[in-house]
């Protein structure tokens, strides 16, 4: 996720820890489709919990996070995870069990 630009820019000097937004660095495309994937995922999972169906651990993290702060945010959150799900599937070769995403 820090490759493609999906963390956080970090200005901190001591103990004194302040985040800025996205350093927007690495690929543009990969980072775009990142974004736009979990704007997706952010809307359907609202939609599911209007309608009253179950929602999986990344869903009710993401929509717990979206209350907790602006949509944009939760959607760069989500890419970033997104991001880092994508890579340890790949890296360890397993399959993605979206039950078990929010606990990382």
């Amino acid at each position: 996720a820090s490759w493609l630009g999906l963390t956080p820019r970090e200005h901190s000097s001591g103990h004194i820890r302040k985040l800025g937004g996205i350093s927007k660095r690495g690929d543009r495309y990969v980072r775009m489709l990142l974004t736009h994937g979990a704007r997706a995922v952010l809307l359907r999972a609202g939609q599911m919990q209007r309608a009253g169906q179950n929602l999986n651990a990344l869903q009710r993290w993401v929509l717990a996070l979206k209350e907790r702060t602006n949509h944009n945010k939760a959607t760069c959150a989500l890419a970033n995870k997104l991001a880092r799900i994508a890579w340890a599937t790949w890296r360890h070769g397993t399959v993605f069990d979206p039950n078990q995403a929010a606990a990382a």
